[in-house]
Order: C-alpha cells, then structure tokens, then sequence
C-alpha cells in the first residue's frame, strides 16, 4: 500500500482493490497500532479508529488536499503509481 504522506507520525496511505468495500474513495491512515480509514469526500471514518487529536489532523489534511487526493484515487483505480502530497506542516 503506497504512502502518499507522513506527518505527525502519522502515515497516509492509498491502495484500490476491484471489490464492493473499496469502491468509495478513500484513504488508509496509520498512527501506532491504531488505522482508520477515512473517505475522501467528507473525511468520516469508513472503519477502524485514531486518536482524536490525530483524526482532527488527517481531516484538516483531507480538506486541503482534497482534489490531490481524488486524482491520486483515479490514478490507483487506473493501476498508474501513485505522487506524494504534501503534509501538514
């Protein structure tokens, strides 16, 4: 699974798989042992769970980076690799 950002300790992180559960774009984020994936269009939690404090931080980053995100997401539909975004800063 490609990590297309990192802050915070935080790693965001993009794969697309042809089955019914991955069809809503979205992203993987990693913190510790916690993982959530978070959906691109609003950046509510799909499944899994974060920290709070770090959930706010990687739906603020979903926000800014929204229209990157969702060409990133056509590009992993379409099997093409995958460009880093920027982080939080």
């Amino acid at each position: 699974m490609p990590t297309i950002s990192m802050f915070y300790g935080i790693l965001i992180l993009m794969r697309f798989y042809d089955d019914n559960k991955h069809n809503l774009p979205h992203i993987h984020a990693e913190y510790g042992e916690h993982e959530a994936s978070i959906a691109i269009d609003d950046g509510t939690v799909l499944g899994g769970s974060l920290p709070s404090s770090k959930l706010k931080l990687v739906q603020a980053w979903v926000e800014i980076h929204r229209e990157d995100l969702l060409v990133n997401w056509k590009l992993a539909v379409a099997g093409e690799p995958l460009f880093k975004i920027d982080p939080l800063k």
